[in-house]
């Protein structure tokens, strides 16, 4: 049970992880774009990101219910 308890800890930090660098990198392509005064990817990014957002988020909200309904 501890070993398991342990893998799943390990796939959510590694998930977590990820998810960061992504985030990160829509922030730095941002900046850049920004920098650019590109305006029309910019935009494309930030609603990129944002649609990244909900859906992790979207997610996140699925397992807490299906994590509840199971205890």
């Amino acid at each position: 049970m501890k070993k398991e308890a342990a893998l799943y800890n390990d796939v959510i930090e590694s998930n977590i992880t990820l998810i960061s660098k992504i985030y990160q990198s829509f922030e730095a392509l941002e900046e850049t774009l920004g920098k650019l005064k590109l305006e029309e990817p910019l935009f494309i990014t930030y609603v990129a990101k944002k649609s990244f957002a909900e859906v992790i988020f979207k997610n996140i909200q699925n397992n807490q219910i299906t994590s509840n309904l199971k205890n």
